[in-house]
């Protein structure tokens, strides 16, 4: 088997339909992103535009990330992809949003949890010191009792967490997930360094910790964000980084498309990752760009 015939899993992609649907972050005012400008998205993201850019890629399953749908209706994103998948097969799984400190978040998740290919929450927890990198209106909200319960209720209903955070939090999200061994949670964007070089040897301490919890598992995505102009060799210390902290068997690659179109094409991104491993076995690349993924989001 070459390496363009070891299938592809993309384990975090996105689509969206801005005539059909509400996206407050691409509908309205362009607002100052952690990633900077984004112009160049707001226009339709659909399925065939995705599979277009995957063209040669031998992808064979994907899974779609909540994108900062109507905030109003969580469960709408949801069902609108997983009329998509009927249709089409693809996304194979979605994970969609929910405010875990909601009054009523229990009746989300269920509304979520009638859908087929549905298989947990997304709530980005970034906090920074800069409002422009901030997702949150207050740092440590997953310390909150409002939001510890919703968190106990993805325990409960057996759904995975796609964790989105900035490295200062990795302490604070280490202690949830030893708080919570049964649910699984998933690093998004190999931790989202996106404060520059300087701030590399702080980032690669707060993945060593944050790993220590072995229900983390991580996705290695995402740089194009903290480095516009990234090659092969820039990005090669994170994604080592992260392959020495969480080990081949809790890692997967992922495209991030199309947010990270701004900063390459898709094939670039995998070829990228091929060359890093060129070295590792059949059975590791095998883990990293199919069998973590399928396991992980029970595909």
């Amino acid at each position: 088997m070459t390496e363009q015939d070891i299938p592809l899993i993309d384990p975090h992609f996105h689509l969206w339909n801005l005539e059909e649907n509400y996206y407050p972050w691409l509908s309205d005012e362009v607002a100052p992103a952690a990633w900077g400008t984004y112009e160049d998205l707001l226009r339709n993201y659909l399925l065939d535009d995705y599979l277009a850019d995957a063209t040669g890629q031998n992808l064979v399953k994907a899974v779609h990330l909540d994108v900062g749908w109507d905030p109003r209706d969580p469960v709408g994103e949801t069902r609108w992809l997983q009329s998509i998948a009927d249709r089409r097969g693809f996304p194979h799984g979605i994970v969609g949003y929910a405010d875990l400190a909601a009054p009523g978040v229990e009746a989300i998740l269920d509304g979520h949890a009638r859908y087929a290919n549905f298989r947990g929450i997304r709530q980005s927890m970034n906090y920074h010191p800069d409002p422009a990198k901030t997702y949150l209106s207050a740092p440590e909200v997953s310390r909150t009792p409002q939001w510890r319960r919703g968190f106990r209720a993805l325990a409960a209903r057996g759904l995975s967490f796609d964790l989105q955070l900035y490295y200062p939090q990795m302490g604070e999200f280490f202690e949830l997930a030893t708080e919570f061994p049964d649910v699984q949670i998933i690093l998004n964007h190999t931790g989202m360094q996106v404060d520059g070089p300087d701030h590399f040897d702080a980032w690669r301490e707060g993945m060593r910790v944050i790993a220590q919890a072995p229900n983390v598992a991580c996705k290695i995505s995402g740089l194009g964000m903290g480095d516009h102009d990234w090659t092969v060799t820039s990005i090669r210390p994170y994604v080592e980084s992260a392959l020495e902290s969480f080990g081949v068997g809790r890692c997967m690659f992922a495209s991030n498309f199309p947010v990270d179109k701004l900063f390459s094409d898709y094939g670039t991104i995998f070829e990228a990752f091929r060359e890093i491993t060129r070295g590792y076995s059949r059975d590791e690349r095998m883990a990293l760009f199919h069998d973590n993924a399928a396991r992980y989001y029970r595909l």
